[in-house]
């Protein structure tokens, strides 16, 4: 597979970032540290989704969709990676991780499975001549929507499985569209995997809908107790009454024990851009449905979460309400009930991202900006994040 060069683009990134304060704890202001993708280089158009995890022996992995032709969410994509052995100061050569000729092969959601080391990667593909419109409306073949699959990387992320397809396990015959992340997935104290995903249902046949509407958006998670090797639907959520329209999705483990899922709200009802919940049985079930969570506010976006191991529970994600720009770290105390802004990492455009562990004191957030436009490249910043904010 060919994809047409153009020439490179020079992003002078510039982190205008200032620390707020909690409890009496100031989040340092980070410098970026590297740039892993720049869009126009390496033979693609654009990069985005960016999903990051860190190996068991240290080895960052920072994923991407490598888009072709375009910025669009369709067409030739492939999923690419670049690897760091220093905590992402410097990265290595891209690699092809999963593609599929000139279809659409994407929304990459990596998990590391501590007992064995073993990295997960689950990604979703469709023909790439289709939109998420027409899948959303049912006038798709199934061979041509939504199907979903799995790899993995036993040698720390340097070579990786054929794909294999488990779409008739982890997507309901009835759901139409369907993603998995994007961001990473975790790992419970148990052992069992889980993927945060999200999907869409028809409308019912008396409904002059077409199924394109955001209220047929849903949420779900997908989870694994043997390793990856089978996986299974955990809880959904998908009432389309408009109030709250779960979209991508994001989960992380609480200290105690619970699974904690934040969402982008696809244009509902309810105030806010976010919404959240809570699952007690490692996602099997949700305690309640969906809500909403008006304190994370920004525009309608992708948002990443991380749990910092005896610290508190992050949220990043742009805080500007009116565009898609200002990249902030958002901390929460008491599980994600309630939310305090503690460091703006940058106030240039930016949209989705990734939280990752890099190690004790720090986390590393991958996230999309630029100058001009948040598409321009994808960045990397190491964070030090005090215990003592707890």
């Amino acid at each position: 597979m060919r994809f047409r060069r153009r020439a490179a683009i020079t992003v002078p990134l510039a982190v205008l970032g200032s620390a707020f304060a909690l409890k009496g704890v100031s989040y340092a202001a980070p410098r970026i540290s590297s740039i892993p993708f720049t869009s126009g280089t390496e033979g693609y158009d654009t990069f985005r989704i960016p999903a990051a995890v860190r190996t068991r022996s240290g080895t960052l992995i920072a994923f991407a969709e490598g888009r072709g032709h375009s910025a669009s969410d369709t067409g030739e994509i492939r999923v690419v990676a670049r690897r760091s052995t220093d905590g992402g100061r410097s990265w290595g050569p891209p690699l092809v991780v999963a593609e599929a000729g000139t279809d659409t092969q994407g929304n990459p959601c990596p998990v590391v499975d501590p007992r064995t080391g073993r990295i997960l990667l689950l990604t979703c593909r469709n023909a790439g001549s289709v939109s998420e419109a027409q899948i959303m409306m049912g006038a798709i073949e199934d061979s041509q929507s939504r199907r979903v699959f799995v790899q993995h990387s036993d040698d720390d992320g340097l070579s990786w499985s054929p794909l294999r397809e488990i779409t008739s396990t982890a997507k309901r015959a009835d759901w139409r569209w369907y993603a998995t992340g994007p961001g990473h997935g975790i790992a419970l104290a148990d052992g069992r995997l889980v993927i945060p995903a999200n999907h869409s249902i028809a409308p019912p046949d008396s409904s002059a809908d077409t199924g394109a509407e955001a209220r047929y958006y849903g949420g779900h998670d997908l989870y694994s107790d043997d390793a990856g090797l089978t996986w299974h639907i955990g809880c959904v959520d998908d009432h389309p009454d408009g109030v709250v329209n779960v979209n991508e999705s994001a989960v992380a483990q609480l200290p105690d024990g619970r699974l904690y899922f934040n969402a982008r709200d696809q244009k509902g009802t309810a105030a806010g851009v976010r919404c959240d919940a809570y699952s007690a049985d490692g996602g099997r079930t949700l305690l309640r449905p969906y809500r909403p969570q008006p304190a994370l506010t920004g525009p309608v976006v992708q948002g990443s979460l991380l749990q910092v191991p005896g610290g508190p529970l992050l949220y990043a994600g742009p805080a500007d309400p009116a565009a898609r720009r200002a990249m902030t770290l958002r901390s929460s105390t008491d599980g994600g009930a309630s939310w305090s802004s503690v460091l703006e990492v940058s106030a240039s455009p930016a949209a989705y991202s990734d939280l990752v562990h890099t190690g004790s004191g720090t986390v590393g957030l991958l996230y999309e900006t630029g100058e001009e436009g948040p598409y321009e490249a994808i960045a990397f910043t190491s964070i030090p994040v005090p215990v003592a904010a707890l």
